[in-house]
């Protein structure tokens, strides 16, 4: 048998990288980064070398579980939706639709026939109980963006292809490669910038990868980015250096904003943040004066108290220097498909609105149609009228990624009913009822539906599946139907295919009213997500029209260039007032519910620092949890180790390699300590979703180096109140050193190597 050569697009994370995957006989034998990809250009990183590991892995699930008298049993697919059916429909017509809730995970933005069909199983619930990770990571952004641009995806992003000076504040880009901002290949792209003279600044608590590679770093308290974002405001304004550049015409609120944080001075601001005030001007001053500039800021600013308010006040900044859609500043991406900023009337929108409905026990406002992850809990705790009772899962680890793990560990075990569709057997599934499978990656189609709305440059990339199905299962898409039809009261016997014509039917109508028909028949050919991403395409900024642009975008003109490393669409360009979506159809940059909150930093600025506090951090080998079971990316030196600076070490009479008390409030874990000058004093970092050391689970891997679990110290009630975000950095500990390691830790295994023959 010849081996064959595919091309795909790395699910694994934000980067999107392109794929070569050689397979003989039905097996991988190579993967490395396909160099004629228009968007990654031949970069990879362990990730996607791990697809293999992940497709191979005996741990994932291939069949159905059905948990019996509390061990789970392999069942066949009818089985499962049969005990569905069984149980879910009479739940709800016992105790109504919000008894129920879903859950999704991040790996669902990575999968088209998940994040194209989970809205229809929420809507079939009928429940206002959404929760997703989004409030665990970038729900500020979104947010902020939403009612500064119109869309909750009208996200401002660093031109870094031509940019001069970029300013990266709270995000380490050289791990993660971007995060709300795919930018594969980060550091080569960072090296050419400096090579043609540009500058790379970075702040944060760590002395990250990215800031090593800088011009300058500089450390910044946990949690103060909206006193230091303030403060460079305020000197732009009280220096008469604002200035909005080919945007001035499209901007509310300029005067407003400059009232607004008219008390945050850098002298005001210094101590509070850990930078002195000359730094502070300093900054504000060469970001102004440098012709092509941005600023960019993620999840160390978005998962704190004040999240909301500081990624506001970075697109402040971009605007206030001139950098806002120029070249070289910060500009917007636009992507060939399912982009609401293409779409309908340009300029101009409805843009967003919060608090539609609020959660039933805190009142935390729904925000982008989710409530609050950190809600969950006590939503399944608190008797009444729509109490939690039934739960679905979707790609989701919540007992690790979400804060106070053992809480809501303890309420998923006191549910009526749980579903959860996932690859694993993890600390969150191990309390479902019933386990669906999902499909190896590399046995299904891929096309990103969100990250091109937020991609460094505009390209169209589709990937066939690698290997074929061998396990009989429905597609992804089938599964969600199906979990709908039973939830809608139609039955388990419904017939998927069906169900997604009649869906698409009904769509056609409002796609194109009164030329349905010639939709339908356009299309027959396709099912599922393929044809939504058809229609998408073709009615996209660069589509065909179905046919009335000969040379524009089909579904299968994108699928034919895979091999070719897909469509090149150019670099990013000027699209302001175009992709506004706000009823002003202006950049409303001093929305009112923000400058409100203002007031709780001003409060709070006179608060003395913590002593002592924790924040997570970002490894290139570690994304989701299920990747610690992965032979290629848990090899190595242990990495969930608390990295503690010499000063505290020495304070707290830590010693380097052994084990330490972390503690807040009356949560506590426990570490193995690692001291690091590139922590800041008074900073301990611990990376997330860690603590494979539960009962119960299907990650044998992993299980041999658990880690420790800092979202089981923090507490589930901290959250952002505008966008409801978990508060996961920052949080005041006290740690202290313990004599010997935890039990868990005595019976670890050897360093985990497993094979690593391709490459």
């Amino acid at each position: 048998m010849l081996e064959t050569i595919h091309h795909r697009i790395c699910p694994l994370c934000e980067a999107c990288c392109g794929l070569e995957i050689k397979v003989h006989a039905g097996s991988v034998t190579s993967i490395k980064g396909h160099a004629q990809d228009v968007f990654s250009s031949g970069y990879i990183c362990p990730k996607g070398v791990a697809l293999k590991n992940l497709h191979e892995d005996p741990d994932r699930l291939r069949r159905p579980l059905i948990k019996r008298n509390g061990s789970f049993v392999e069942a066949t697919w009818e089985e499962a939706f049969a005990e569905i059916e069984r149980r879910l429909p009479p739940l709800l017509a016992a105790h109504g639709r919000n008894a129920s809730a879903v859950v999704v995970g991040n790996p669902s933005s990575h999968k088209i026939g998940l994040i194209t069909y989970f809205g229809k199983l929420a809507r079939a619930l009928g429940t206002r109980n959404i929760f997703t990770a989004s409030t665990l990571d970038q729900m500020p952004k979104q947010l902020a963006s939403g009612l500064m641009f119109g869309h909750w995806l009208c996200v401002a992003l660093p031109d870094i292809a031509r940019t001069e000076l970029l300013l990266v504040i709270g995000a380490n880009p050289l791990a993660s490669n971007g995060s709300m901002w795919s930018v594969p290949d980060f550091k080569g792209k960072a090296k050419a910038m400096q090579a043609r003279g540009g500058k790379l600044i970075v702040i944060d608590p760590r002395r990250t990868e990215t800031a090593a590679l800088a011009d300058a770093h500089h450390f910044i308290r946990p949690g103060a980015d909206v006193f230091f974002l303030a403060a460079m405001v305020q000197t732009l304004v009280a220096e008469g250096r604002v200035r909005l550049g080919n945007v001035a015409a499209w901007v509310n609120g300029v005067q407003e904003v400059g009232q607004a944080v008219a008390a945050f001075t850098p002298e005001a601001v210094a101590q509070r943040c850990g930078i002195d005030a000359d730094t502070i001007r300093a900054l504000a001053r060469e970001l102004t004066n440098t012709q092509r500039a941005c600023v960019y800021a993620r999840i160390g600013t978005c998962t704190q108290e004040y999240g909301t308010l500081a990624s506001w006040l970075v697109d402040v900044l971009n605007v206030l220097t001139g950098h806002l859609d120029m070249p070289g500043g910060a500009m917007f991406a636009k992507a060939a498909a399912f982009a609401s900023n293409t779409a309908g009337q340009s300029g101009v929108g409805k843009g967003v609105t919060t608090g539609r409905h609020f959660a039933r026990v805190s009142g935390a406002p729904e925000v982008y149609g989710e409530l609050p992850m950190t809600c969950l809990a006590e939503e399944i705790e608190t008797a009444g009228p729509g109490q939690i009772r039934a739960l679905v899962t979707v790609a989701t680890n919540l007992v690790l990624s979400s804060p106070n793990g053992p809480r809501l560990a303890a309420a998923l075990d006191t549910l009526d009913f749980m579903v959860s569709m996932d690859i694993y057997l993890n600390e969150t599934t191990r309390h479902a009822d019933v386990i669906l499978p999902g499909v190896s990656p590399l046995e299904d189609i891929h096309f990103d539906v969100a990250f091109p709305q937020l991609s460094w440059r505009n390209h169209a990339r589709y990937s066939p599946p690698v290997l074929a199905r061998t396990d009989g299962g429905p597609e992804e898409w089938q599964i969600l139907l199906k979990l709908a039809a039973i939830a809608r009261g139609e039955g388990a016997q419904a017939d998927a295919n069906a169900l997604d014509d009649a869906q698409f039917a009904e769509d056609a109508q409002r796609l194109a009213p009164g030329n349905a028909t010639a939709l339908i028949q356009a299309t027959s050919a396709l099912k599922g997500p393929q044809r939504l991403l058809d229609v998408a395409l073709r009615t996209g900024p660069y589509g065909d029209m179905f046919g009335k642009k000969p040379d524009g975008l089909t579904l299968a003109k994108v699928m034919a260039s895979n091999s070719a490393g897909g469509i090149d669409l150019g670099e990013l360009q000027p699209r302001i007032p175009e992709m506004l979506r706000t009823p002003s159809g202006k950049v409303e940059l001093a929305p009112p519910s923000l400058l409100a909150d203002l007031a709780r930093p001003a409060a709070d600025l006179a608060r003395p620092a913590p002593d002592l506090v924790i924040i997570g951090r970002r490894d290139v080998r570690s994304n989701n949890s299920w990747m610690h079971n992965l032979p290629t990316l848990a090899k190595g030196p242990a990495r969930c180790t608390a990295l503690v600076h010499p000063i505290d070490a020495q304070r707290m009479q830590l010693q380097d390699g052994a084990w330490a008390q972390i503690a807040s409030g009356a949560r506590s874990i426990q570490a193995q300590v690692q001291i690091s000058a590139e922590m800041m004093p008074g900073v301990v970092s611990l990376p997330h979703g860690w603590g494979h050391n539960l009962p119960g689970t299907q990650l044998k891997l992993a299980a041999q180096r658990p880690g420790a679990n800092l979202n089981a110290l923090l507490d589930d009630q901290l959250r952002d109140p505008l966008s409801g975000n978990a508060v996961l950095g920052g949080v005041a500990i006290t740690m202290q050193a313990i004599p010997e390691p935890p039990a868990w830790a005595c019976s670890l295994g050897p360093d985990p190597q497993g094979p690593l023959n391709i490459g």
